[in-house]
């Protein structure tokens, strides 16, 4: 198995994820479809790239817990790659991300969606399905207040996706397993290191909820992630991951720091040939931190009808939107991936939209490559095909007295 041809021929079918599996062909994901790629994987060979991918300073680690994540440039792209152990032996999810850095235009994303970074405290929420490209949107707002403002940026990834090059803030970026142990410790950490914006990766427990509120609470602008279908869902599952004897007063600190919700799926633009984030938007004006404070979560798709003054949108109102949209961002080829290096702002996310289609040689047009000749022997001229140019084959038979 050669994992950078498998990845490289991935992207030239406009993948935004490879699945590997011992004994099953690569699988593709392909404008939300999966197709197989070529042979079954062998499972030594599988086992040997994951091993490579890992680290043998990590893999000790990967044998007890069962599964990493990490990110790698290969085959000229930057993969996040999750290292699963499965049935079969050693599988790998891997997910594509753009070689720049992502921005709200290049997502083809309203640009008021930079107002909810715009306070100097308080919550952010990003939520949406597994592959949605929510990891694409916080990147994209990070960006928006580092090309406007000068603030100490902090963030807790597991992986870091986005390498992101400060501009007018200071970033740090810390990766869970790697720089702090966990989010939990890189919470308590971030509170001693005089930090403007933290970035929580994604809110996996009640105790990354807990720091991550009181933060919010503290004069911080906390961004970060939650898996879900709905921004009522995403805040219902805020609240609902504690003891039902503190409900009431998570919910009500919630509702004393959220500033927003942005709720995002994919959809295909056939047209454009590519795919953009469809958008549900909650800001959290005074009827939805009373909605929220009470915990009465289903009147958050009222607030979304009616609260269009303040900035929200249903999905239905977003779509429409997207329909009579003219100005879109059409993403061009995006330059090689190095491991380490600084993005520049000038790309756009692969989990939105996968890769731009390259466009082939034009097989009747193009220049025939030079004959190859070699002397073999003093005085013997050799050519390797049949399709030489005859004027080259008198020229080398003059050149050598024949």
């Amino acid at each position: 198995m050669d994992l950078p041809s498998l990845l490289t021929a991935a992207r030239e079918i406009g993948a935004s994820d490879l699945h590997l599996e011992a004994g099953l062909p690569p699988s593709a994901r392909v404008r939300g479809q999966l197709q197989s790629m070529g042979a079954p994987v062998g499972a030594r060979e599988l086992l040997e790239a994951a091993r490579e991918l890992v680290g043998e300073d990590r893999w000790p680690d990967f044998l007890e817990r069962r599964s990493a994540d990490v990110a790698r440039s290969l085959g000229g792209a930057r993969c996040r790659v999750n290292v699963l152990c499965t049935a079969r032996g050693v599988g790998m999810a891997i997910r594509f991300l753009p070689a720049a850095q992502a921005t709200l235009e290049r997502l083809n994303l309203r640009s008021d969606l930079s107002r909810l970074v715009e306070p100097h405290h308080g919550l952010v929420i990003v939520c949406g399905p597994t592959g949605s490209g929510k990891s694409s949107t916080l990147a994209a707002l990070v960006q928006e207040l580092n090309l406007r403002e000068s603030r100490h940026v902090v963030t807790l990834e597991s992986p870091i996706e986005y390498v992101l090059t400060p501009r007018l803030s200071f970033i740090r970026q810390r990766e869970v397993g790697r720089d702090t142990p966990s989010f939990e410790q890189g919470l308590y950490d971030a509170m001693r290191e005089d930090p403007d914006v933290l970035v929580v990766g994604e809110l996996r427990d009640a105790e990354t909820m807990r720091l991550t509120l009181s933060a919010a609470e503290t004069g911080h602008l906390v961004l970060t992630t939650v898996h879900s279908s709905s921004a009522a869902e995403a805040l219902q599952r805020i609240v609902g991951a504690f003891p039902a004897e503190i409900q009431a007063g998570i919910a009500t600190q919630l509702a004393d720091c959220l500033v927003g919700v942005v709720c995002q799926r994919l959809r295909w633009f056939p047209e454009r040939n590519l795919r953009a984030p469809e958008c549900e938007v909650l800001v959290a004006n005074q009827a939805v931190k009373a909605m929220v404070r009470q915990a009465q979560f289903f009147k958050i798709a009222t607030a979304l009808e009616t609260g269009a003054a303040d900035g929200c949108f249903t999905f239905a109102r977003y779509r429409e939107w997207l329909e009579r949209r003219t100005d879109w961002y059409v993403p061009g080829p995006e330059p090689v991936a190095r491991e380490g290096e600084g993005r520049e702002a000038a790309g756009y996310s692969e989990a939105a939209v996968g890769p731009s289609p390259r466009r082939m040689p034009d097989r009747r047009t193009a220049t025939p490559p030079a004959p190859a000749t070699s002397r073999t022997q003093e005085g013997v001229l050799e050519i390797s095909s049949s399709d030489e140019d005859l004027a080259r084959i008198l020229d080398e038979l003059e050149r050598t007295g024949k």
